[in-house]
């Protein structure tokens, strides 16, 4: 007798991700692994890290791992990954209220159609990196409506979506921080003083697509990288926000470029975010790209 399941998997969820949605569709999803011939084991996270110990901890048997929640539930899941020191291919279902990463990779909003991808499409190596060892997906960031990402409340997130940033963050425009840092990487080095800044391996950040540049390619072993000097006034911090969203690079406010990677020092500790989450106080950070690092499941022709 032919056996009925060949294929093992282990899938992580965050049943909290987004507005919650994946509790109406979870028998969906889990009928399309079935019918794919996977056996199962299913992990609902309860807390933040709960994915980095479950995907670090699994066995080797596993064919394919696969996540979903926001963009937050698969850096984890990386994370987690790598710590483990062995590979296995990552499928993701996005359920977050953003869901920059998705976007990227031309994954479904459609729940079940994501599902689909990922036992029927095809492993991309992609690019992820390192902020001091610790691992991120897609964005690594300081400054400007960085805090705002993960001091918003989740009930928040679900019901405005990437507006819940922008509204956020107009409430600190009266406040805003600067930063004096020296900023290495192998052909120059930058010293001046920023509000914003950000290190990404993706084409949307905050729901906003092209911000983050032209051509951007998630295996290229290069991060795509955008610092923004401090405006004089508030005309210019507006000319400044309106450049940035229309990727129209103004080069007297801000600094744009590709690296593999860079050393960003300060005098004083600066709260960084990695994929939307909080990264820690640091006064220097060496950040790094590694290449192809993971394998991510994508429809064939978004490879």
């Amino acid at each position: 007798m032919e056996r009925l399941y060949n294929k093992k998997m282990l899938f992580v969820y965050n049943p909290k991700a987004g507005k919650a949605q994946i509790r109406n569709k979870l028998l969906d999803i889990l009928n399309i692994f079935a019918a794919a011939g996977y056996e199962m084991t299913v992990c609902p996270t309860r807390r933040r890290g709960d994915a980095i110990q479950i995907v670090r901890s699994r066995k080797k048997g596993y064919d394919l791992v696969v996540c979903s929640g926001g963009d937050g539930t698969l850096d984890e899941v990386v994370t987690g990954m790598i710590k483990s020191g062995f590979r296995t291919p990552i499928g993701y279902i996005p359920a977050g209220s953003t869901n920059d990463f998705g976007g990227s990779l031309a994954l479904p909003k459609n729940m079940q159609k994501a599902a689909q991808i990922v036992v029927d499409g095809s492993d991309f190596a992609c690019d992820v990196g390192t902020l001091n060892q610790d691992v991120f997906v897609y964005i690594a960031a300081f400054g400007l409506f960085t805090e705002v990402s993960y001091e918003t409340d989740q009930e928040v997130k679900n019901v405005l979506g990437h507006m819940a940033y922008l509204l956020e963050g107009v409430k600190s425009l009266s406040n805003i921080r600067s930063y004096p840092m020296r900023i290495t990487c192998k052909d120059r080095v930058i010293e001046d003083d920023f509000i914003f800044g950000m290190i990404t391996n993706s084409s949307s950040v905050g729901g906003f697509k092209r911000i983050t540049g032209k051509n951007v390619e998630l295996n290229d072993g290069l991060f795509e990288v955008t610092l923004i000097k401090r405006p004089r006034n508030p005309i210019e911090l507006n000319n400044i926000m309106v450049s940035l969203l229309n990727r129209d690079i103004d080069s007297d406010a801000m600094y744009c470029f590709k690296t593999a990677e860079l050393t960003l020092e300060s005098e004083e500790e600066v709260a960084w975010t990695r994929d939307g989450e909080y990264g820690g106080v640091h006064r220097r950070v060496e950040i790094q790209n590694i290449s192809g690092g993971i394998d991510i499941r994508v429809a064939d022709a978004a490879k």
